[in-house]
């Protein structure tokens, strides 16, 4: 029996609440209603999803596999009827996503002397959005930074960048040639990622404040709320007398990754793929210097 992505999608609303009745009012159906698609779902799948009792409702091991599975499969599906909706209309049209600090003209240069009649546009991307922005359509292929929640896409690796340590303008280290990470125990963090997964070992791994988006964690860094962690090309693009960066040698570096949706097949999106990997040198030469004085030839 095929999957019914209506019922998949009432799925995911009470699994995301936990709450049949929260559910149905975003869903904008009654809750009986909403209850016995649920029932119908784990009908068509043999296996119950939820346990409802007293204490509420939990996701049982069906259910959370579901919810694993759930994500990437609406958002292929939503970016079917997007990619539908831009062919109707006759244009063809490549969404290249990219992180701060990575330039992408030099690989849309080369892929627009090869496809002159195709419209390159470019959509920023934060880090919490990568993922999602690639799965449900809105980017067809994206310059991303690890780490990244791969399931449902495909990565090809094009460069490394060392790490930076953000610090304020006065921070007894600004200014310094470079850093070792037990320069920094005991600082305060600032998170633009996922903490688990961030570059440095701390005491307290559940400290520090969590912002979104490179500006919202250099105006908490200014402001003596923490420091942060950031590859050298985002250093170039924004450059502030507030903010100090300094290398920190002992880190990985920061490693960018071209991505698109592992269900997608694209003849564009595939050149894009070239254009990129042959251009990979240049464009990290460009995030870590001068756009303007690398050519694409």
């Amino acid at each position: 029996m095929d999957l019914d992505l209506r019922k998949l999608r009432y799925f995911v609303a009470v699994a995301d609440r936990l709450h049949f009745g929260s559910a149905a009012d975003e869903l904008h159906i009654a809750q009986p209603a909403l209850s016995r698609q649920i029932r119908a779902l784990e009908q068509d799948l043999g296996a119950s999803l939820f346990t409802r009792d007293r204490h509420g409702v939990e996701l049982t091991d069906a259910g959370r596999q579901l919810l694993a599975d759930a994500g990437p499969l609406l958002a292929s599906a939503h970016a079917v009827r997007r990619r539908v909706s831009v062919a109707a209309r006759g244009t063809r049209r490549l969404v290249v996503g990219f992180r701060a600090g990575i330039p992408v003209i030099p690989a849309t240069r080369a892929f627009e002397a090869q496809h002159p009649d195709v419209v390159v546009d470019v959509q920023r991307m934060e880090w919490d959005d990568q993922a999602p922005m690639l799965l449900d359509g809105r980017v067809d292929v994206g310059y991303v930074r690890l780490p990244i929640d791969e399931t449902g896409l495909r990565l090809t690796p094009l460069y490394t960048e060392p790490l930076m340590v953000v610090l304020p303008a006065g921070h007894r280290l600004a200014g310094k040639e470079e850093v070792a990470e037990a320069d920094l125990a005991g600082e305060p963090l600032v998170w633009h990622g996922d903490p688990s997964t961030q570059p440095t070992r701390r005491p307290h791994p559940d400290s520090g404040l969590r912002a979104r988006g490179m500006e919202e964690t250099l105006e908490h860094v200014a402001a003596g709320r923490g420091i942060s962690f950031v590859g050298r090309s985002a250093t170039v693009f924004y450059s502030r007398p507030d903010i100090s960066y300094v290398p920190i040698p002992e880190l990985a570096p920061d490693q960018v990754c071209l991505a698109v949706a592992a269900a997608r097949t694209s003849p564009l999106a595939d050149d894009f793929f070239t254009a990129a990997q042959a251009t990979a040198e240049i464009t990290a030469e460009c995030g870590n210097y001068d756009l303007g004085a690398a050519v694409v030839e």
